[in-house]
C-alpha cells in the first residue's frame, strides 16, 4: 500500500529529481508531481511524493521542518482532496 505525501514551502526551482533524490534516503519513491500554475507554468511552491506507507512515515518525521535550499520545508501526509466550488472571475460576466 502507498501514501501520497504533501510537500510544503518548496523552492520555485526545485526539481523533481532533487525531491526524488531527497526522499529516496527514506525507501522507494513510486512518484514525484511539482504543482505547476497553469497560466504561467512556473511552480507554485508544493508537491506530492508517493512513498509505500512505512517508507512514507520515515520520511515525513524525517524531513519535516527541514531545512531545503534556504527553505523549510512542510512535509506531512497528503489529504484527500476535496471538492472546490467554482470560483468565478471578476472580469466575468457571473455576477
Amino acid at each position: 500500500m502507498s501514501k501520497r505525501i504533501y510537500v510544503g514551502n518548496l523552492p520555485f526551482s526545485v526539481t523533481e529529481e532533487e525531491i526524488r533524490s531527497m526522499f529516496s534516503a527514506y525507501g522507494e519513491v513510486i512518484s514525484v508531481n511539482i504543482i505547476s500554475d497553469r497560466e504561467t507554468g512556473r511552480s507554485r511552491g508544493f508537491g506530492f511524493v508517493e512513498m509505500g506507507e512505512d517508507d512514507s512515515q520515515k520520511a515525513i518525521s524525517a524531513l519535516d521542518n527541514t531545512e531545503f535550499s534556504g527553505r523549510k520545508l512542510h512535509v506531512n501526509e497528503a489529504r484527500e482532496r476535496t471538492e472546490r466550488t467554482q470560483r468565478t472571475s471578476r472580469y466575468s460576466n457571473n455576477r
